[in-house]
């Protein structure tokens, strides 16, 4: 599981833990009921949260892709898949935020 948890989402489970508990257990749910294994389910939700333009989860998930095995083919592929449905603007900040996690990952392995 991954060690990074946003600032904003602490203050959220801090703030509201009732809230951020009943979140956790749907999340539970959906992913228990979900037909596809862990690096797919990702990639799935990397694609919706990049459709989305939500920078956060974009970058959530290509952490969690990159556990789940997700290379990063894989990962920018999802990218350039939503040029033709969510646009070349929308596209080309998720392939930002995905390379700034890629980036910052390749750094880390390297000190």
């Amino acid at each position: 599981m991954s060690t990074h948890l946003p600032r904003v989402y602490l203050d959220f489970t801090e703030q509201f833990p009732d809230v951020a508990e009943a979140q956790g257990t749907l999340a539970r749910a959906i992913r228990e009921r979900s037909p596809f294994d862990e690096r797919t389910e990702r990639l799935l939700t990397l694609a919706l949260a990049i459709g989305a333009q939500a920078e956060g989860a974009v970058r959530s998930n290509v952490r969690k892709a990159r556990e789940h095995g997700a290379t990063t083919d894989q990962i920018q592929a999802v990218a350039l898949a939503a040029i033709t449905t969510c646009g070349f603007p929308t596209a080309m900040a998720g392939l930002r935020w995905i390379d700034e996690v890629l980036t910052a990952e390749d750094d880390d392995r390297t000190d």
